[in-house]
């Protein structure tokens, strides 16, 4: 069932759309580079993103800063859904890990991969919600350590401090056998 918007307001997410597009494209070519096999090119993964976020009657009002944050989740889900499906066609191949070095600094990223990513963030949201808002910030929106702090209304030494826990947390819970 398609939600209907009114007119003014998908004006404001298109503009918002727009003005986005073309980096979160190049952001959604970052995240899924180095996985020859998926067939989700960053342009599908962006325009899958954007009917998530279409259906959203409360994107239009957000600054272009927190629609970034928004877009980055609604990526987020787009890769996990398809990561998902794609190991469900394997007849349940395993989760393996990734650090998230290798994920941000473009390295593969497979379908069990981001489902990996996926279910530690999860799990650090529950531990430090701030932490993994601004680890999806960082490596599904591509956010700089000023728009993370400005969205997260702390410090940039604060955004950092987090990132360095964050990042250890993570490479612990990525570990093989963790």
């Amino acid at each position: 069932m398609v939600t209907m918007v009114p007119d003014d307001e998908r004006l404001a997410v298109d503009r918002l759309f727009a003005a986005a597009y073309e980096e979160l494209k190049r952001l959604a070519g970052a995240v899924r580079r180095g996985d020859r096999q998926v067939t989700l090119t960053p342009t599908a993964l962006v325009n899958e993103a954007w009917l998530k976020l279409a259906a959203t009657p409360t994107v239009g009002g957000l600054s272009r800063l927190e629609f970034k944050r928004v877009a980055a989740r609604a990526m987020r889900q787009v890769l996990v859904e398809a990561a998902r499906r794609r190991l469900a066609d394997k007849r349940g191949g395993g989760v393996m890990p990734v650090t998230l070095d290798d994920a941000l600094e473009g390295g593969t990223t497979s379908p069990a991969e981001v489902l990996g990513l996926h279910e530690a963030l999860e799990t650090l949201a529950r531990v430090s919600p701030r932490q993994a808002a601004m680890v999806e910030g960082r490596f599904f929106g591509g956010l700089e350590v000023p728009e993370i702090a400005e969205l997260l209304g702390v410090s940039e030494a604060t955004v950092l401090r987090d990132w360095r826990a964050a990042r250890a947390w993570l490479a612990h819970a990525l570990r093989p056998g963790a």
